[in-house]
């Protein structure tokens, strides 16, 4: 996932895959999400994301990963 900032119109771009857009949908005005050919999401787009978010500060949180594993045995 690479998350993607464009100071100079303000916008936003949030990509999960590198998969070819087959259609693009309006959620509003502002927020745009383009799906792959199965309909799953590949990005979205928030234009003016600088007036509704608090983008200096961006935060990566996984929920509920699960534990390392040990990649040598003990023996």
């Amino acid at each position: 996932m690479k998350v993607k900032y464009f100071h100079d119109s303000g916008t936003a771009l949030i990509e999960f895959s590198t998969h070819p857009i087959a259609e693009t949908k309006e959620i509003n005005e502002n927020v745009y999400i383009d799906l792959d050919a199965e309909g799953n999401p590949v990005a979205i787009t928030i234009e003016h994301a600088n007036l509704h978010a608090n983008l200096p500060d961006l935060l990566y949180e996984q929920i509920g990963a699960p534990e390392p594993q040990l990649l040598l045995r003990k023996d």
